[in-house]
């Protein structure tokens, strides 16, 4: 990891969540990005720098973002749940909770939502039911509409519900890496420095959420969506076809842009071609912004 990052302490309903920070040279009035990341990992999956461009923090910095990057409950310095509680439903509201506090921190009126993986699945929910959120738009990688039966994912969550495990740098690195000529050996350094035992029912969850959350999840996403699924992803299927049928299940979205990754495995930012990735969605961001300011125009008569 590049540097050291401000650590942010939140306090929802008693429970604490961590953070760290990235901030613009200058303040440029952007919106806030805040970023959740996915299972096995701390939020400093988004410090990894796949390449010379530098990590996700370091690229929406260089571009005038400020980001906060939330440790999810039981990662980093953020409270663990009790196994029974331990839901991605939880996760959305406790993380909506912080989202908020670190907005009203910094004075945002604006926030562009980043999730991976896990952490794109509690984005898109936290996006579906958090109305007070000053949400501009989400963009969600690394997870899409299909995971196929029997694949790594399934193998995953087959291991016992309650248990913590941490799994072996070469098991995680052959699940969230593609093949070795689209990422460095230094970026799968850096990666371990970010992995982090997890809790077996999030590996469970996972799998079913395509099936029991998504389809009531994406029609009451109101807020312009992104999302982007890896080449070569060892968890999902990431096959046109099936990065369309994402797009489609929403609806209610103003727009919606939906891409293949190439060049990329799972944890698409650690790879070589991560950048092309951030930078469509910083741009994103940007049309996300004039989106917003339009429609607060018409909602307002101006």
């Amino acid at each position: 990891m590049a540097r050291e990052r401000d650590v942010l302490t939140l306090d929802v309903d008693g429970h604490k969540i961590t953070a760290i920070t990235a901030e613009p040279a200058e303040p440029s009035g952007k919106p806030l990005i805040a970023a959740l990341h996915g299972g096995t990992y701390t939020a400093h999956y988004f410090d990894v720098a796949g390449g010379p461009g530098g990590s996700f923090l370091d690229v929406a910095a260089a571009h005038g973002y400020p980001v906060v990057a939330f440790d999810r409950p039981g990662y980093g310095g953020s409270t663990p749940l009790a196994p029974e509680s331990n839901t991605f439903t939880r996760h959305a509201e406790l993380l909506s909770g912080a989202v908020a506090q670190a907005a009203a921190r910094r004075g945002a009126d604006r926030v562009f939502l980043v999730g991976h993986s896990i952490g794109g699945m509690i984005a898109l929910m936290i996006a579906a039911h958090s109305p007070e959120l000053p949400l501009i738009g989400v963009s969600a990688t690394g997870m899409g509409a299909v995971i196929p039966p029997g694949g790594a994912a399934e193998a995953l969550g087959s291991l016992p519900p309650d248990d913590t495990v941490d799994l072996p740098y070469e098991e995680r690195d052959h699940v969230m890496f593609g093949p070795a000529h689209t990422h460095t050996a230094e970026a799968r350094r850096q990666a371990h420095d970010t992995y982090a035992p997890v809790p077996v029912r999030e590996l469970a969850q996972a799998p079913a959420w395509p099936r029991e959350h998504l389809p009531a999840v994406a029609p009451r996403v109101r807020v312009p969506v992104h999302n982007a699924l890896a080449e070569f992803d060892a968890l999902w299927d990431s096959t046109p076809e099936n990065v369309a049928r994402f797009a489609a299940l929403f609806t209610s979205a103003p727009f919606v842009d939906a891409q293949v990754a190439r060049g990329t495995g799972h944890c698409l930012d650690h790879h070589t071609l991560g950048i092309a990735t951030h930078l469509r969605q910083l741009a994103f961001a940007e049309e996300c912004a004039v989106w917003a300011a339009a429609r607060h125009e018409a909602e307002n008569g101006n």
